[in-house]
């Protein structure tokens, strides 16, 4: 399974934005979904935002048409542009991707590698 390093977080005031971005210790060209998770202090962490090896985004819940997902698969990096931030965005961001088991491919789970994240703080 790949390496994965996030970056790009910080102290944002609300209607600000930041850009994340994932890099990939390998190849993610086989991965069929990658995706960005969050975990707010004293919550479970939450999926924010899917994206499929071709490109077709999925996002979940209040980041619907405020964060925009996108992935270059030769660069092996993603990114997470987030637009119109909320207090409620407060977390710390993780990347990761679909966990390979045998021939199938499963959403990663608590055993799975996590990276350090990124803290993303938002002030009112």
């Amino acid at each position: 399974q790949v390496q994965l390093v996030e970056s790009g977080g910080g102290l944002v005031q609300a209607g600000g934005s930041l850009r994340l971005s994932c890099v990939a210790s390998g190849s993610v060209t086989s991965i069929p979904t990658m995706g960005w998770y969050r975990q707010a202090p004293g919550k479970q962490r939450e999926t924010v935002a899917l994206i499929s090896s071709g490109g077709t985004p999925r996002y979940v819940g209040s980041v619907k048409e405020r964060f925009i997902i996108s992935r270059d698969n030769a660069k092996n990096t993603m990114w997470l542009q987030m637009n119109t931030l909320q207090p409620e965005d407060t977390a710390v961001y993780y990347c990761n991707t679909e966990q390979r088991h045998g021939t199938s491919w499963y959403p990663p789970g608590d055993g799975d590698y996590w990276g350090q994240g990124t803290q993303v703080t938002v002030s009112s």
